[in-house]
């Protein structure tokens, strides 16, 4: 964690809109219209680069579902237990339960995950690298291969779509433009 803090003192900047020649007509300061931060040394602007922000080694700790994955999980009490007007239970018993119900819920969660998330994290790692791996040194390879050897049918079947079938559509779109059709109202 970055201890160093930067000062709150900003540089004042002042933007002179008008003429350069004319003076204030009551004698006061001219207004500040913006204030600039002050510039960053090398070593900050390292800290604080876009790359190193979206990097994929640093763990996100405020933003942990940024594409929205799991916006299905977002379950409150509310949204899983509710009493009609008709039918209630005690203040105490309601407050209690909602009070049980979201603890229980976020220290489950968090037991089950310190149980899992490492091990279903090393296994999804290894299986994403070796699809990945796969991918990357056998399929690739082996689909350019297989358009390699198919080019002649590429080229073969070019020319029937343009041989027979694009006439037949451009005959057939000929016929059927000289048709219109007018919706009326009743």
């Amino acid at each position: 964690m970055d201890t160093m803090l930067r000062g709150d003192k900003l540089d004042e900047v002042e933007i002179d809109l008008e003429e350069s020649s004319e003076e204030f007509d009551n004698g006061e300061e001219p207004e500040t219209l913006w204030r600039a931060p002050p510039p960053l040394d090398e070593e900050e602007n390292i800290h604080t680069s876009t790359l190193v922000e979206i990097s994929d080694t640093k763990p996100l700790l405020n933003v942990r579902d940024p594409r929205g994955i799991n916006d299905c999980l977002k379950v409150t009490f509310e949204d899983v237990i509710a009493e009609p007007v008709s039918v209630r239970s005690g203040d105490r018993v309601w407050i209690w339960s909602h009070a049980l119900f979201e603890v229980s819920r976020v220290w489950i969660y968090r037991i089950v995950s310190v149980l899992l998330a490492i091990p279903m994290s090393i296994i999804s790692g290894v299986l994403f690298a070796i699809l990945s791996c796969i991918h990357i040194w056998m399929v690739g390879p082996c689909i350019q291969c297989i358009f390699i050897g198919t080019r002649w049918l590429q080229n073969l079947w070019n020319v029937v779509l343009d041989v027979v079938v694009r006439p037949f559509l451009m005959s057939a779109g000929r016929c059927c433009g000289g048709f219109s059709i007018h919706l009326a109202e009743e």
